[in-house]
């Protein structure tokens, strides 16, 4: 289970407040890195997402953070899907209102609100309906058969390095 993750953006209290909106949750200041912020669901499992600025980096030396020159616009590899109770009508309602690309995604076996902050950062959210085909797909009900690994998958587990 992951606990927690983070996203760089350029503007973390906006970006803050409309996570906080969409996954029913609240956000506040993040103290160890001046301008960022974390924004907690509030569940059972203590979820929640750092929102730094963009040029913010982690690095091992022991002081936590550090800062690089940013690309306009700063897209990333890093996507993160989300289950939340929000609907679809209302992400989308929440994109819209900010500006920012929303979409449905049905591009994998299960679907997703591809939901992109500032038009830089994707990330995925999945609905109550779309979230029960994501656990029936990753629990090993899919049309390509159980995740590698899964109990039941194929045989001889992970391809060896």
């Amino acid at each position: 289970m992951i606990h927690h993750l983070s996203i760089g953006v350029r503007d973390p209290e906006r970006v803050a407040g409309v996570l906080a909106e969409l996954i029913g949750g609240a956000f506040r200041p993040f103290p160890p890195n001046r301008g960022s912020f974390f924004v907690f669901q509030k569940d059972k499992h203590g979820t929640m997402i750092e929102v730094h600025p963009v040029d913010t980096v982690l690095i091992p030396d022991g002081s936590g953070f550090g800062k690089r020159q940013i690309i306009d616009p700063a897209y990333t590899t890093t996507h993160f899907a989300m289950s939340v109770a929000t609907s679809i009508q209302d992400i989308q309602a929440i994109a819209d209102r900010e500006g920012w690309l929303c979409r449905r995604n049905d591009r994998a076996e299960f679907p997703v609100m591809e939901f992109w902050i500032e038009n830089a950062q994707m990330c995925e959210f999945l609905p109550p309906e779309f979230a029960a085909e994501y656990l029936r797909i990753a629990r090993g009900g899919g049309r390509r058969g159980p995740p590698p690994g899964h109990e039941g998958g194929p045989p001889g587990g992970p391809p060896s390095a």
